[in-house]
C-alpha cells in the first residue's frame, strides 16, 4: 500500500469517532499508543527476536484477539500499567488515557493499524507516514500554528549541514520536524560514515535534545523518532517535557534549530537583575543580556546560551524580533558583538497555519567575546517582496527557496555574492555591513530594498484565497504600525 493511501485509510476513520467527540489531537495519540505497542509485537517476531518485556496483558496480540467485551475497560487498565514502566514506555505513555469508549470503534483502528507492516528496512518511509498524520492534524484542528513546514526545515537543514557526531537541539521541539529534517540529511549524506558503530550510536541515542511543554507533543515527538529509527524501546533520546527557558543550558550543543512559539507575552518576565527577579512572576537568569517578557527574544538569548563556541544555530523569528526597541535592540546589539549574526532569510505570509505570520530565518554562529564585533557583515534574501503562497492552492515548497540554498553557498560562504546591484535592482540577495546597521535607528534589521508592487496580478486577483491573503497582509502591517505608535505615545508620556 502506498503512503498516501495508508494515510487516507487511517485518518479517513477519524471522521467515524468525532461524533463520539474524539477530536484530530485526541485521535493521533490513540494511534500514537497503538502504534507502539504494534512495532513492539513485530519486533519480538523474526528475525529481530526482540524482548521488550512489554507487560502481560498490554501487548499488541492480547488486544488483537481481545473480544469486545470488556475491551475498552483492559484497554484503560494496560494504558495505566504502561504509564509506570519507565524508559521509553514510561514517556509514551506518561500520563496516557483512553478516549475512544466505543468498543467497535476502539476494535477496528487496532484492526486499521494491523493491516500494514510498520517496522521495515525504510523506516523512513514508515516515518513519513506518521508525520504525514500529524501534519492532517496540524491542518484539520487549527492548531497548526507551531507546525513548521518542511519546505523550511529542509532547507535550513540545507544550510546548516549537520555532520556525524555533531549535537543537535530545539528547545521548543514539539512534534521533532527540525530533528526529522536532519536525520534525513544526515541518512542521504553521510550514509557509507553512519555504517560505523560510533556514528551510528551517537546519531540514535547522543545527537538529539528537545524540550517541550506539553506532554502529548513530547510524546508525538518521541514517537515521530521512533519511527525515523533514532531510540529503541528501551533507551530514548532526550525529550523532556518541561518548560526550556526556566533554567540555564546544563551542556552546551553544537547546532540549534528553532521555532519558537508564536506570540509575544509570556506569563512571565525572565531578568539578568537581581533586584527585580524578587518580584512575582519574574525569573532570574544570569546568563541573559536583559529583562523582557517576550518570548521570542527570551529564546534568542536562551538559544545563544545552548551553543558551543562556534557552534550554529538557525532561529524561524517574528518580525517584531527585527525592529522592536528597548530589549529588542539590546539583543540586537548583543548577537552582531557576540555572535557571527551572518543570514536572514525574510519569508512571505500565507506559509504557516496561523494567518497573517511573517517570520525570518536567523543564522548565526557563537564567537568567543572579543573587543571589535563577530559580525562583519549579514546577508538578506529577500523571498517576501511581491511573493505570494497559500496553504492549499499555492503552498510553499522546497524547490521556491532552492534559489536562497544556492545563495547562501554553505560550503563556501566566502564565495557568496550579492544578486543586488546598482544596475539588478530586483536582485533578491544584498549584505548590509556592521557599520551601516549599528547607525540604523534602533539597529532596525526590518529591512526591504525590492520594490513592491502593492497589489497581485490580474490572474492571481481572480483567486479568492490569495486575494484574502492579500487583505490579511495589508491588516496585519497596519496593526503591527499602529501598535508602534501607541508603543512611543506610551514612553512619551
Amino acid at each position: 500500500m502506498t503512503k498516501n493511501n495508508l494515510v487516507s485509510k487511517i485518518w479517513s476513520f477519524c471522521d467515524t469517532l468525532r461524533d463520539d467527540g474524539v477530536s484530530y489531537g485526541d485521535y493521533l495519540e490513540q494511534i500514537t499508543y497503538l502504534l507502539f505497542l504494534k512495532m513492539a509485537d513485530e519486533y519480538s517476531k523474526e528475525p529481530y527476536n526482540r524482548n521488550f518485556n512489554i507487560p502481560e496483558n498490554c501487548t499488541w496480540s492480547f488486544f488483537l484477539k481481545h473480544p469486545l467485551e470488556g475491551l475498552v475497560l483492559d484497554y484503560m487498565k494496560a494504558l495505566n500499567i504502561l504509564s509506570a514502566s519507565g524508559k521509553m514506555l514510561g514517556k509514551i505513555f506518561n500520563g496516557a488515557q483512553n478516549k475512544i469508549h466505543d468498543p467497535f470503534k476502539l476494535k477496528k483502528l487496532i484492526e486499521l493499524l494491523n493491516e500494514d507492516n510498520w517496522v521495515s528496512e525504510s523506516v523512513d518511509i514508515k516515518g513519513d507516514i506518521y508525520e504525514s498524520l500529524l501534519q492532517k492534524s496540524a491542518e484539520s484542528s487549527g492548531a497548526g500554528q507551531y507546525f513548521t513546514p518542511r519546505a523550511i526545515i529542509k532547507a535550513i537543514v540545507e544550510c546548516i549541514q549537520p555532520k556525524p557526531l555533531e549535537t543537535i537541539s530545539d528547545p521548543t521541539c514539539g512534534t521533532g520536524g527540525f530533528f526529522l529534517g536532519a536525520i534525513e540529511f544526515l541518512n542521504n549524506k553521510y550514509k557509507k560514515e553512519l555504517q560505523h558503530e560510533r556514528e551510528a550510536d551517537f546519531l540514535q541515542f547522543k545527537t538529539f535534545h528537545g524540550w517541550d511543554i506539553v506532554p502529548s507533543t513530547a510524546r508525538l515527538c518521541l514517537m515521530n523518532l521512533f519511527l525515523h529509527g533514532i531510540g529503541d524501546l528501551k533507551e530514548t533520546p532526550e525529550i523532556e517535557v518541561v518548560d526550556s527557558l526556566l533554567e540555564p543550558p546544563k551542556k552546551n550543543v553544537k547546532i540549534v534549530l528553532a521555532n519558537p512559539p508564536f506570540g509575544k507575552s509570556s506569563t512571565y518576565t525572565i531578568t539578568n537583575d537581581r533586584k527585580l527577579s524578587r518580584q512575582n512572576s519574574h525569573i532570574f537568569r544570569e546568563d541573559f543580556w536583559t529583562t523582557t517578557s517576550n518570548k521570542q527574544l527570551c529564546f534568542v538569548q536562551h538559544i545563544i546560551n545552548m551553543l558551543e563556541i562556534d557552534g550554529r544555530a538557525a532561529i524561524v523569528l517574528p518580525d517584531n524580533v527585527l525592529f522592536e526597541g528597548g530589549a529588542g535592540e539590546v539583543i540586537r546589539r548583543k548577537l552582531l558583538d557576540e555572535t557571527n549574526l551572518h543570514t536572514i532569510l525574510r519569508l512571505p505570509t500565507g506559509i504557516f497555519y496561523a494567518n497573517g505570520v511573517k517570520v525570518n530565518v536567523l543564522f548565526l554562529e557563537k564567537k568567543s567575546k572579543k573587543k571589535e564585533p563577530n559580525t562583519k557583515e549579514v546577508w538578506f534574501f529577500d523571498y517576501r517582496t511581491n511573493i505570494h503562497h497559500t496553504l492549499k492552492k499555492y503552498p510553499l515548497q522546497f524547490k521556491h527557496l532552492e534559489s536562497f540554498v544556492s545563495c547562501y553557498k554553505a560550503n563556501d560562504r566566502n564565495s557568496t555574492f550579492e544578486t543586488w546591484s546598482e544596475t539588478k535592482l530586483n536582485g533578491r540577495f544584498r549584505k548590509y555591513s556592521y557599520s551601516e546597521l549599528i547607525s540604523r535607528d534602533k539597529v532596525n534589521m526590518d529591512i526591504s530594498w525590492l520594490e513592491d508592487n502593492g497589489h497581485l496580478d490580474l490572474k492571481e486577483m481572480q483567486d479568492p484565497e490569495l486575494l484574502a491573503q492579500e487583505i490579511i497582509d495589508s491588516l496585519e502591517s497596519a496593526l503591527n504600525s499602529f501598535k508602534e505608535i501607541v508603543k512611543t505615545l506610551q514612553k512619551n508620556n
